[in-house]
């Protein structure tokens, strides 16, 4: 029951205004989706609003669903950056880049993490945009995974070597340290969100959104 408690314990950490975008995220798609039926958007750009919010709300909550603390920092989530890898994955690279970016304020603003101004952009911005490169591969989702993990894991990296380096046990090569602690955090999201894209139920709707999102 602890654990269970403790799985979920983040939610009682959102501030009202990170409350206040989620709910927005939610309920614009949801208008839409209304104004939609009654055939009144049928825009590119429509679809690309929907299933953005969406995507972004849906990353944002389970990113907050800590299945393991890593005492180095960082949590395992349960495949977290999925729904921002099956939008890069629906709407193609540059659409899932902005939307990883706006993902990566979204964050900021509920857990900001400063050191330095540079440090900011790499572990919020540039690392949450970088998942939406999964865009660049298409036809396989594990893969797409893969490269949506790897471009946040290399954001990280960098800050890692170039920012926290000090945090690095005396005699540790600063490269190796960031390499370990990045490698644990965002390799194990990483691989979580592999596996279950290899469920055939995700495979068909990964397949079942690309082809909604070209109609």
């Amino acid at each position: 029951m602890v654990y269970i408690m403790n799985i979920f314990k983040k939610f009682g950490e959102f501030k009202e205004v990170t409350l206040i975008v989620l709910a927005l995220l939610i309920l614009v798609p949801v208008s839409i989706i209304l104004l939609k039926k009654m055939k009144k958007l049928q825009t590119d750009s429509t679809r690309v609003v929907v299933y953005g919010g969406l995507c972004i709300a849906l990353s944002f909550v389970l990113s907050y669903v800590r299945l393991y603390h890593w005492p180095q920092g960082g949590s395992v989530t349960p495949a977290s950056m999925l729904p921002m890898i099956f939008f890069a994955v629906a709407f193609g690279p540059v659409a899932g880049i902005v939307a990883g970016i706006a993902y990566g304020f979204l964050q900021l603003i509920q857990d900001p993490y400063i050191l330095h101004w540079a440090q900011v952009f790499l572990d919020y911005p540039l690392a949450f945009g970088a998942i939406g490169l999964a865009g660049l591969y298409r036809n396989n989702l594990p893969v797409s995974a893969l490269i949506g993990g790897a471009g946040r894991f290399a954001m990280h990296f960098i800050s890692g070597i170039i920012f926290f380096g000090s945090y690095a046990p005396e005699g540790m090569n600063v490269m190796l340290y960031s390499l370990m602690v990045n490698g644990l955090v965002i390799g194990t999201d990483t691989l979580i969100c592999v596996v279950v894209s290899l469920l055939p139920g995700f495979a068909y709707a990964a397949k079942r959104i690309r082809k909604m999102s070209a109609m």
